[in-house]
């Protein structure tokens, strides 16, 4: 899930300052975790533990405050009875990762990504754009190649996975739905030559760059088999201890 959060990381200091181009520095002072890490550290918790999503996702939230979370889930993570809101935002994607890490079969991560989405974003397309991420995660890790990633996505999703980044690029504006960010995702990993040619081109469309970099991230970490260690050091230099032990232990955990 490293690939994720370092999206997430790099991708903090674009998302209200798109940048359409590939050619920028990758970390810098103004970098920063933002409420992608801090649910798909989240998650990883809830798995390892077997513990519930809603406790998890609250827990977290309360205690990392102001990390961008949305007006809806904003007054979830303070509700005494939290229920699911409807939402088709990429909230559900953003934080589920670490489900295509953790899981072995394409029925077991489809099944516990709808379980991490519904607790807030039961709507279909929350629920689709969680489900799309995490199968490509694990086919990513299976080692299946891009085109035939596409075509499963495709076939099961009915996401328009046949545009390029250079189609996209030029008209893409700030979208936070699932269906106008997932694909877009999905697309920039299927573009990728490597894990940081993935991130860079994710960034580059514009729009919500940290959760589209952070969904690219995840996909591109899984399939081109982790982060360069460069990028992984500097991007762990950003992350409070808690979550670095989570995510050690997580890789340990994964591995049985």
């Amino acid at each position: 899930m490293l690939g994720a959060i370092i999206g997430d990381i790099v991708g903090s200091v674009f998302e209200w300052n798109n940048i359409k181009t590939t050619d920028f520095t990758l970390f810098n002072q103004n970098c920063t975790f933002t409420d992608d890490t801090v649910l798909t550290v989240a998650t990883a918790k809830a798995l390892m533990r077997g513990m519930d999503y809603v406790e998890v996702y609250q827990d977290f939230s309360r205690r990392y405050e102001g990390r961008g979370y949305g007006g809806h889930f904003l007054s979830w993570i303070y509700a005494e009875d939290p229920q699911p809101y409807n939402s088709w935002g990429n909230g559900s994607a953003m934080r589920v990762s670490p489900v295509g890490f953790a899981l072995d079969s394409v029925e077991a991560v489809l099944a516990e990504a709808r379980r991490s989405a519904e607790v807030t974003h039961n709507h279909p397309e929350g629920i689709k754009g969680a489900q799309a991420t995490a199968l490509a995660v694990l086919l990513g890790r299976q080692g299946i190649s891009q085109e035939e990633i596409r075509a499963e996505i495709t076939n099961r999703f009915d996401y328009d996975l046949e545009r390029t980044v250079e189609d996209i690029r030029p008209s893409y504006t700030y979208d936070v739905s699932c269906q106008g960010s997932v694909p877009e995702a999905i697309i920039a990993f299927l573009d990728s030559e490597d894990y940081e040619d993935a991130i860079r081109k994710a960034i580059s469309l514009g729009g919500d760059s940290d959760t589209i970099a952070c969904i690219t991230g995840g996909i591109a970490e899984a399939y081109y088999g982790g982060v360069p260690s460069a990028m992984a050091e500097k991007g762990k230099s950003y992350l409070p201890d808690e979550f670095l032990e989570i995510i050690a232990e997580f890789e340990d955990w994964r591995k049985g």
